[in-house]
């Protein structure tokens, strides 16, 4: 839902109470999100149909995490130069009209949501994940990740 709804919605509002200029960076960290919301919700649609039985294609869905995994890190990588960006069409000030702080924050989230898919499971959704997180001192490897390394889904 905060693929499709939520954070196209914020996108929205922004851009109709502010002026691109000015938050440039914002709306590049809440795409990056909607981008990596998608590719966590079409993973855990693929889980739920090989719990179901439903039919897809395996090999196809891996490329499309691989390749996903390289550009996001390259939209991670890229974060800086659009803040760099951003101050730069700004004057290099940071006014309250820029939301410079949610702009952090939208990119900082985009980067958790990336680890927690594609390295480690940052999210401790139940009492099973607490449990582990309490008796191993550490966070679980992140289910796509071990899915990727051992070429399913």
């Amino acid at each position: 839902m905060h693929a499709f709804l939520t954070f196209p919605a914020i996108i929205g509002f922004v851009l109709l109470f502010n002026s691109f200029s000015d938050t440039f960076f914002l709306i590049y960290g809440l795409t990056v999100c909607v981008l990596i919301l998608y590719q966590g919700q079409h993973y855990w649609k693929l889980k739920l149909f090989r719990l179901t039985g439903k039919e897809f294609d395996q090999k196809k869905n891996l490329a499309f995490f691989r390749k996903s995994k390289v550009y996001n890190k390259i939209l991670i990588a890229l974060m800086p130069v659009i803040l760099l960006f951003q101050l730069y069409i700004g004057n290099w000030e940071i006014r309250p009209e820029n939301l410079m702080a949610w702009a952090v924050f939208a990119n900082v989230f985009a980067v958790l949501e990336y680890l927690n898919y594609y390295v480690l499971q940052i999210s401790i959704d139940n009492m099973a994940d607490l449990n582990y997180v309490l008796k191993h001192k550490k966070l679980k490897r992140a289910s796509l990740a071990k899915d990727l390394e051992s070429n399913r889904i």
